[in-house]
């Protein structure tokens, strides 16, 4: 039971962690990715200085990684976006490995308990010696005894199980979440800054070939 005990700690222990990385990002992230899309339409520098301020969280980071960068195009403005993504990813993922562990391994010490037991039990039965009734109550004692191992085991197992289909579903809805807060700051870059941009260049090059066509 030690060391089933011990698994469910460390359950316990990495449920707490991530209820506390989960609530505050789930709490803040709506506003933070309504602000820094907001501000980006009218100044991307203001747009990273919210996304700045929110580095404490993932959405924050990540949609800083390429509102920092100077005039980017868009293919190093969504490979900044990617990079940072798969960055935050892998810290949401973090405790998984643990539970993976856990939901493993529980129900084979459990098992490991009950065997070992058993084995105990049967070892100190006196078979074929007119054992006593009250003998034969301490056996059946004895093995209910150690079929308790195995309830631990599974219960701590399934307990894990739960916790690590639930971060996993949030796992699936934030990648979905991020996805979308990218594709949508990347659209408002190309709309609003790049391409103005790249259509005012065109223009002043255009001026500048016609100013020399007429001098010349």
């Amino acid at each position: 039971m030690v060391p089933i005990v011990g698994c469910s700690v460390l359950t316990i222990a990495t449920t707490l962690e991530r209820a506390l990385f989960w609530t505050k990002l789930l709490r803040r992230e709506d506003q933070v990715v309504n602000a820094v899309l907001d501000a980006s339409r009218r100044d991307l520098t203001q747009a990273a200085a919210i996304a700045a301020q929110s580095q404490d969280l993932p959405i924050g980071r990540f949609l800083l990684a390429p509102l920092r960068l100077t005039n980017p195009s868009p293919d190093t403005f969504r490979l900044a976006m990617e990079t940072a993504g798969d960055r935050e990813f892998a810290q949401m993922r973090k405790g998984d490995k643990m539970l993976e562990t856990v939901v493993a391994i529980a129900p084979l010490l459990g098992l490991l308990g009950t065997v070992t037991g058993l084995i105990i039990t049967f070892g100190n039965l006196n078979i074929g010696g007119g054992g006593t009734g009250d003998e034969a109550s301490a056996a059946a004692a004895g093995i209910g005894e150690a079929l308790i191992t195995t309830a631990g085991g599974m219960m701590v197992a399934i307990l894990a199980l739960l916790i690590f289909r639930v971060l996993v579903a949030l796992q699936a809805q934030q990648i979905d979440y991020f996805s979308d807060a990218g594709n949508e700051l990347e659209l408002i870059y190309r709309q609003y800054w790049y391409e103005p941009a790249q259509l005012a260049n065109d223009k002043a090059r255009r001026g500048e070939f016609v100013g020399s066509a007429d001098r010349l």
